[in-house]
């Protein structure tokens, strides 16, 4: 058998003092019952005048406390009378000051807001806190903000605004349409002399090189143009007036299948993607039939409907009425429409009831107003070319695909 044993420690609470508390030896009682007097101010006479002269406080509980203390009194800056004075202790002697004097702060200006330019005045942009057009050179002094003054510094900047846009020079060299082109910007598919340019609205040198990414090549070889024969009764744009628009008949019921040039080896599928942005390069009346031209392909549509577009667009027109050598000297060339003279034209007798037209142009109703203009009515028009591209024996109604060695 084991036996344990329990000592038990001693409580920390209850351990007794080893010294004696140290009482004071003073047994003076301080009398409770009387307000005791205020040591941290000085009293003051009454009889005193309201001002004198500033006396030095040599208690460490008088005045206010200060860290920059250095022992020496200031002047009484406050108020008119004794009473509000205090002391306040300067952070530099008077020779020190002396040497190194204080700018003055100009009157009425808060230095620690930053003045906000008045629209009413001709001030100037303050300077940037950082970076930005301070890096660059900026000079907010020389610079102006507001009036004509600004609009020519504006001008004579480093940015040149006589430089083209990128998706400018991109069309004009047949790269691609506008549209097209800043969509491959935005994409990052575009290089510019060795740069990769994603910002709209870049100018650049009219004969730098440009680059496009295989991602572009392959998005636009993916577009298709389309060739239909529009019937009467279909407009060629968005539908209006109750009138369907030709694209509608976009369809594979509506597929020319017997077109005798087609590569039935490579045939193209139809799919519901070739009709996202599927647009009419060009219009025909409501009341009129023949070639319409529907593509995705920027490039084609510029190239027909371009400001600059020469290619030739030929129709048969048929008609009532007579017409002379000088009516046909006219229709060629020497007509105006919305008071602009129009461009010549090739115009001349299909037959004894038809006429031939080819023009380089394609303003509102042009044929019927032309032979509104020398006594001719027309009951007829078809277009059968445009370009280098044949109707051919497509049907009404029916479409196809431009072949792949087709160009307008």
């Amino acid at each position: 058998m084991t036996t344990i044993k329990l000592t038990k420690k001693p409580d920390d609470t209850q351990v007794k003092a080893s010294k004696a508390p140290v009482r004071r030896t003073n047994t003076i009682q301080r009398d409770r019952s009387v307000t005791p007097p205020n040591v941290n101010k000085p009293a003051i006479a009454e009889s005193q005048p309201a001002r004198q002269e500033p006396v030095a406080h040599t208690s460490a509980r008088t005045g206010q406390r200060n860290h920059r203390f250095d022992g020496k009194p200031r002047e009484n800056t406050r108020g008119d009378d004794g009473q509000n004075a205090r002391p306040i202790y300067p952070s530099k002697s008077a020779d020190d000051r002396e040497q190194q004097p204080r700018q003055a702060r100009p009157q009425g200006v808060d230095t620690r807001i930053t003045p906000r330019p008045d629209k009413n005045e001709p001030q100037y942009r303050q300077a940037p806190r950082r970076g930005g057009k301070v890096r660059d050179g900026y000079d907010s002094v020389n610079t102006p903000q507001y009036g004509a003054a600004a609009k020519a510094a504006y001008k004579s900047t480093s940015i040149s605004t006589e430089l083209p846009r990128l998706s400018k020079v991109m069309a004009e060299r047949g790269i691609c349409s506008r549209r097209e082109a800043d969509e491959w910007i935005m994409n990052s598919w575009v290089m510019v002399d060795g740069v990769i340019i994603d910002t709209l609205g870049t100018r650049i040198n009219p004969d730098a090189e440009i680059v496009i990414s295989s991602y572009a090549h392959e998005v636009q070889a993916e577009t298709v143009t389309i060739i239909l024969h529009k019937p009467v009764g279909y407009v060629s744009g968005q539908a209006e007036d109750g009138y369907q628009p030709a694209i509608v008949l976009v369809h594979p019921d509506n597929e020319w299948l017997d077109d005798p040039e087609l590569n039935q080896h490579h045939a193209r599928e139809f799919q519901r993607r070739y009709l996202n942005g599927l647009a009419p390069a060009g219009r025909l009346d409501i009341d009129s039939t023949g070639m319409l031209v529907l593509t995705q392909d920027g490039r084609v549509a510029r190239h027909l409907i371009g400001e600059d577009s020469t290619v030739e667009k030929e129709y048969l027109v048929r008609v009532e009425g007579t017409l002379d050598d000088e009516g046909l000297k006219r229709l060629n060339f020497g007509l105006s429409l919305d008071g602009e003279k129009l461009k010549p034209a090739k115009v001349s007798w299909q037959n004894e009831d038809q006429l031939r037209f080819v023009l380089r142009e394609g303003k509102k109703r042009q044929i019927r107003r032309m032979c509104e203009m020398v006594g001719l009515h027309v009951v007829g028009l078809k277009r059968v070319r445009i370009g280098s591209v044949n109707l051919g024996k497509l049907p009404v109604g029916q479409w196809r695909y431009l072949r792949n060695g087709e160009r307008f």
